[in-house]
């Protein structure tokens, strides 16, 4: 690593940016522009984001706000613990212990940060960890492990069953920073009542170990105001899906990604729900004036990405789809399984929903919300049995009336890679137009991001989707 990188806090530089990122807004549009000038590294980014409003400038302060809890967390007496992006957070905040997740951490590094994060993930290699393993994790991973970062306390993770790169890179982190670890460890299938009575056990075992690391017993308190904001959350994430079936599709596509950052990072928090409230009123009003979210009120076509998204490049990826009038849908990060989704009326036993009835239920709920995560549901076995990866899409496709299916990925992710020809078959003769994209969506170095955009025009165009001239 150069000796430029180590001379400062990885998180510290993402938090500096991002704070001052969030108070751009306040002065006169004047002010702003000028502050623009200032920052032509990051002037992209910012556009992007505040121009969507006030959830843009909630979403550039609760990411400021949540990176300044991870640095304070110990001068405050508080744990901090490292886990992924397929492990939901409220039981950690019923502990008041801070989660450091280090995908979301990456992705806000290879956003803001004009070098990205190449470093950081040779970084890992460097140190021993492989190569062929997920840059979702490198991205990150390379700071806490070069001490430039806030030293986690322990880490809680998923099985290797559904990512085996995933978990590998906090067990190798566990083992380097030699701090405690807990996985749980998912069965292959998901609402058996078999399956149901492992995991719901394998979850306390997990709280026990919480308990062990902090010295404090589970606060049956903290518990129910962590769920009651879970409760709320889930009516405005389904009524957000909802919204998202009209066409055009009111919902811009970056708030897609606002969505699954607030979860990953503040799912249970009243500072999420703040964020979903203003989200939902935005798409509420779009929907009322027979706007698309990509700002036009024509709608050239509706993508699902049916992995995950692109997050090099100054937010180019939004922007893009934006200027082509191609409404995003989300992807496997967007999609939570709440009894009420409207994706998940095709899969009705696949469904979680919120008892706050004693602290057992509660426990029983947080467990039942974990094991819908992305990922975990989507990819925890065959991408063709019930429930899984195939019958999701076919779901999504159903319910918000979609054009085409978009593969992005890393190339380390082993799991999708195994299956995705044969996903990619299935969909096809099914009358589903699928474009796989062989770049990696946290290192540009794998493939450009001018090669990503040719495909995906090339494809576009070849397949003649958005031809419709009626659509509208």
């Amino acid at each position: 690593m150069n000796r430029e990188t180590r001379e400062y806090q990885y998180d510290w530089m993402l938090w500096s940016i991002l704070d001052n990122a969030a108070k751009s807004y306040n002065g006169s549009p004047k002010e702003y522009q000028d502050v623009m000038r200032l920052v032509p590294n990051f002037n992209d980014v910012l556009d992007m984001v505040i121009r969507q409003g006030e959830p843009g400038i909630m979403i550039l302060k609760a990411a400021s706000n949540y990176l300044k809890r991870c640095m304070d967390a110990h001068s405050q007496g508080k744990k901090v613990a490292l886990t992924t992006f397929c492990f939901a957070p409220p039981i950690l905040y019923a502990f008041d212990v801070t989660p450091i997740m280090l995908e979301g951490m990456t992705v806000m590094g290879t956003l803001i940060l004009r070098r990205g994060t190449a470093e950081y993930l040779d970084y890992c290699c460097e140190v021993g960890f492989t190569e062929t393993s997920c840059s979702a994790q490198r991205g990150a991973l390379g700071a806490y492990l070069s001490g430039l970062a806030v030293r986690p306390d322990f880490i809680v993770c998923d099985t290797p069953g559904m990512c085996d790169t995933n978990a590998n890179s906090y067990a190798f982190a566990s083992a380097y920073l030699d701090i405690p670890f807990f996985q749980l460890n998912y069965p292959p299938t998901l609402s058996d009542d078999r399956a149901r009575q492992y995991h719901n056990q394998d979850f306390r075992n997990m709280i026990s170990f919480i308990e062990e690391q902090t010295g404090t017993k589970l606060d049956i308190n903290k518990m129910r105001t962590v769920i009651e904001e879970l409760k709320v959350q889930d009516k405005l994430i389904c009524e957000l899906s909802d919204l998202q079936t009209l066409v055009p599709s009111p919902m811009p596509g970056i708030f897609n990604f606002f969505l699954y950052t607030g979860n990953f990072l503040l799912s249970g928090t009243r500072e999420y729900t703040d964020l979903l409230e203003c989200m939902l009123e935005k798409v509420r009003e779009n929907a009322r004036l027979g706007i698309a979210g990509t700002g036009s009120k024509k709608e050239r076509a509706r993508c699902l990405f049916s992995y995950i998204d692109h997050y090099t490049t100054d937010l180019r990826f939004w922007n893009w789809l934006d200027k082509n009038e191609i409404s995003h849908l989300g992807c496997i990060l967007s999609t939570y399984w709440q009894e009420d989704a409207p994706y998940a009326s095709t899969q009705p036993g696949a469904t979680y929903s919120i008892d706050d009835n004693g602290l057992d239920a509660m426990i029983d709920t947080m467990a039942a919300q974990m094991s819908r995560m992305p990922m975990v549901k989507s990819i925890r076995g065959p991408y063709d049995a019930p429930n899984m990866w195939l019958d999701d899409t076919l779901s999504m496709k159903q319910v918000f009336k979609l054009d085409f299916v978009t593969y992005l990925g890393t190339m380390g992710c082993r799991n999708t890679w195994g299956m995705l020809k044969s996903y990619a078959r299935d969909l096809e003769r099914l009358g589903v137009p699928t474009l796989i994209l062989n770049s990696d969506s946290f290192d540009d170095r794998v493939t450009s991001w001018e090669s990503v955009t040719d495909k995906l025009a090339e494809f576009i165009t070849l397949r003649r989707i958005g031809h419709d001239s009626s659509r509208v």
